[in-house]
């Protein structure tokens, strides 16, 4: 059975420059060995090179990986820059990040912890 893309479990941001000439292989690799998280589970990771201007997207269907390469006309991302950090993002955070914002907004209102009264 297909999985449907909007409906998936984890989405991971590889942050910091990714060698955006790796294909398929190189990425699976890249996330299992540098990473150590599983390229066939219920995930997206994202990937961005030295330009910021584009990325890639790799997602495990079921029968197969597919890939998603995008390079934007104008503006750039602001890809978080530690190259040795993976971050699980919210639906909210990669539109964040996919609209050219950071992944962290300062004044947005933060969900609410529960509290003791």
């Amino acid at each position: 059975m297909k999985h449907d893309y909007t409906s998936v479990k984890n989405i991971y941001i590889i942050c910091g420059k990714t060698d955006m000439r790796k294909g398929i292989d190189g990425l699976a690799t890249l996330i299992q060995d540098s990473f150590e998280l599983d390229p066939y589970g219920d995930s997206i990771f994202l990937f961005s090179g030295w330009s910021k201007d584009r990325y890639k997207c790799l997602y495990f269907d079921g029968d197969g990986f597919a890939m998603l390469y995008k390079r934007l006309d104008g503006g750039k991302l602001q890809w978080p820059k530690d190259e040795n950090e993976v971050r699980k993002l919210s639906q909210q955070e990669v539109r964040w990040l996919l609209e050219g914002l950071s992944i962290q907004q300062p004044k947005a209102i933060q969900k609410s912890q529960k509290g003791v009264f």
